[in-house]
């Protein structure tokens, strides 16, 4: 199968995560992991960089996190974003460069606004002595000319709460107690040299010895695959990969919205304010940079965790991998394994390596199922949260007048915890995103065709009208708490 990528990034990640795979499926990874760097890297003319040794090493690093293996040289050995310190090296160390523009001015404002010395002037225009810049971008700002560029490293840029820095040879550190596992830095990384930690190889060693693994898939993954591949067809490819069976996470989502909507309504009848639980990035971002904001956080579970009790309920035995396009997910898998939902999680990118190691193309099969209601399978949608929730809250008879603030994006997630923090909150319910858009533009998601969002709502317009709580009362006799377990 022929895959088209926007960027060589991710055509090499997706090369390095299918040969991990077809060679775990072969049994044969540690024997012959070495040799995919000069499969992916032949001959001795680079590809990309300046030397093929170095591409090779970056392959090398790859296939480490390919792997489940982290550098014993990383100095945040538990964040689930890792750097491949071979592909660091290639951003521009200086923050600040004088340009052609500079027009050796006589107000030589650039001059007056550094308070450091480290502006001078030769050769006819200005000079940045960079032993003396703190790059604090006054100069920047001052030059009417707009001659100094800033070229701030594009990942630091992204990160929205200032958890990168570089250490003393300019290499990124993460600083793991201010990151939320957002996975912009990933995204934003020009030269790839960020990157999520894998359970591929876990998730394969298990289906090969036999284990009951069940497949759980976020609500974002219709026509991920195709245009015509349902979440039926999924399920299809899914179980002919190895695995036991496959569920719809739009399930717990429903799952989420009944115990949310009874969640809120009790904050609302005291006059308190309370944010949505679902985005495991929001979370940890109230958690690490809004702790006076923790107690208004929903004590509901994700909707992965819930589809992960669902399943255990109905299955003692099961392990749940989640599939979707979130990196959070991951880091909420290894923060959460007490919680008995999700086991595992896997993007998007990662399970399509998986199909093609083992040949398998969704759209070959056939298959119809939905098991969640139109609103828990519009979780991945920016405002569908919120949405769902409130749908419940109708469903069950009662019609407060809600405020609701939708945000899209972490800076407006900020925005509305700055604002809950000092009480000065109009809403009464925030909905928190840390995708712009929602998860259907998370970090893991694969790269979108013009018609994807059409052919998504072609597939779910297919679907019944089924309401959210009707379809919650199905699994009553299973009796599955949706109640965080650090919740006291």
């Amino acid at each position: 199968m022929k895959r088209n990528f926007v960027t060589d990034i991710n055509k090499i990640k997706y090369e390095v995560n299918t040969e991990v795979a077809r060679l775990a499926y072969e049994g044969k990874l540690e024997e012959k992991a070495n040799e995919i760097p000069y499969k992916i890297i032949p001959g001795r003319k680079p590809r990309y960089r300046c030397c093929v040794y170095r591409e090779r090493e970056i392959i090398r690093e790859r296939v480490d996190l390919a792997s489940g293996r982290i550098s014993p040289n990383s100095k945040s050995p538990n964040n689930i974003v890792q750097v491949i310190e071979a592909a660091c090296q290639g951003c521009p160390i200086n923050r600040f460069t004088v340009t052609n523009n500079c027009q050796m001015c006589l107000a030589k404002r650039c001059l007056g606004a550094c308070n450091f010395g480290a502006i001078k002037f030769e050769d006819g225009h200005a000079v940045i002595d960079h032993t003396k810049c703190k790059e604090c971008g006054k100069c920047a700002e001052a030059c009417p000319y707009n001659a100094i560029a800033d070229s701030e490293r594009p990942c630091k840029r992204s990160c929205p709460v200032n958890a990168i820095t570089m250490d003393e040879d300019d290499i990124v550190e993460i600083d793991e107690s201010k990151c939320i596992h957002c996975g912009q830095c990933v995204v934003n990384c020009p030269f790839g040299a960020l990157s999520d930690r894998s359970f591929i190889v876990d998730v394969i060693n298990m289906i090969k010895n036999g284990e009951e693994v069940y497949a759980m898939v976020a609500p974002a993954s219709s026509a991920v695959f195709g245009p015509d591949v349902t979440t039926g067809k999924l399920r299809a490819a899914l179980k002919d990969l190895g695995f036991k069976d496959m569920y719809e996470v739009s399930l717990g989502a429903d799952f989420v919205s009944k115990h949310e909507g009874e969640e809120f309504l009790e904050h609302y009848e005291k006059g308190e304010k309370m944010t949505t639980s679902c985005c495991s990035a929001f979370v940890t971002l109230i958690r690490k940079h809004f702790p006076e904001d923790v107690k208004n956080i929903s004590s509901t579970v994700t909707p992965m965790t819930a589809t992960g009790r669902i399943v255990k309920a109905m299955h003692p035995n099961a392990i749940c991998v989640f599939i979707g396009p979130c990196i959070a997910k991951k880091s909420e898998v290894i923060d959460s394994v007490t919680l008995g939902g999700a086991d595992y999680a896997l993007t998007y990118f990662e399970l399509l390596s998986m199909f093609d190691a083992k040949n398998i193309d969704p759209e070959d099969y056939e298959d119809e199922m939905q098991q969640g209601s139109k609103f828990g399978m519009n979780y991945c949608i920016a405002g569908g949260v919120a949405g769902a929730v409130l749908e419940s809250i109708k469903e069950s008879g009662k019609a407060p007048d809600v405020k609701v603030r939708r945000c899209s994006g972490t800076e407006e997630c900020k925005k509305a915890l700055t604002l809950l923090k000092v009480g000065k909150l109009p809403e009464d319910l925030v909905e928190g995103m840390a995708c712009v858009g929602g998860c259907i533009c998370g970090p893991g998601m694969l790269e979108k065709s013009r018609t994807f969002m059409k052919d998504r709502m072609k597939q779910l317009a297919a679907t019944d009208d089924r309401g959210v709580n009707e379809n919650v009362v199905q699994y009553d006799d299973l009796h599955v708490d949706m109640v965080r377990e650090d919740v006291e």
